[in-house]
């Protein structure tokens, strides 16, 4: 099965000002799911049913407490000149609050092999992009500022991809709570 480590994002009122802007962007690109708005921690790929449970089993020996997260401004992976995926962004401190949760992560995994292909920058993945669709950095400089709401994140969850012809389809295999 193939898992990863995430966060998801809950909040009503985050998941509606993400899918307007989805809908007012004027680009040639696959909208994210709404219910599958999430940070990714870290992507873990195929595994086995034996190493899901030494998985769990690592992911509950991490504490954290709960913190917020603005969710601001937007940008594309590689670059907008050669866009492959549109994400939204995180304010500084809430975003280095998932970075230091993500190496929390991290270092519970690597004893059972597991390192992340990239260093984890806190981003959500609105759209994907198949095609060449060319240069849309004017089209995200319009919404550089724009703010999406404040997400509280108060758990994390290792989840199962099941990739199909509409899409990723997403599963809780477990879930971590903030302490109180």
């Amino acid at each position: 099965m193939r898992v990863f480590v995430a966060i998801e994002i809950s909040e009503n009122h985050i998941i509606n000002s993400i899918k307007e802007f989805q809908k007012k962007i004027n680009i040639d690109a696959k909208p994210v799911n709404a219910k599958n708005f999430h940070f990714t921690l870290q992507f873990l790929g195929e595994i086995s049913e034996q190493i899901m449970h030494r998985i769990i089993q690592a992911l509950h020996t991490i504490e954290f407490s709960s913190f917020s997260v603005i969710l601001k401004g937007v940008g594309a992976f590689p670059k907008p000149k050669f866009p492959r995926v549109i994400w939204i962004g995180t304010d500084e401190n809430g975003g280095n609050m998932l970075i230091e949760l993500s190496k929390k992560v991290q270092k519970v995994l690597e004893p059972l092999g597991f390192f992340p292909d990239n260093p984890f920058k806190p981003h959500i993945t609105v759209f994907r992009i198949k095609k060449k669709i060319g240069d849309i950095t004017k089209e995200l400089e319009n919404h550089e500022e724009e703010t999406f709401g404040t997400q509280t994140i108060s758990s994390i969850k290792l989840k199962k991809s099941e990739l199909t012809s509409r899409g990723s389809i997403y599963s809780d295999l477990m879930e971590i709570q903030a302490k109180k």
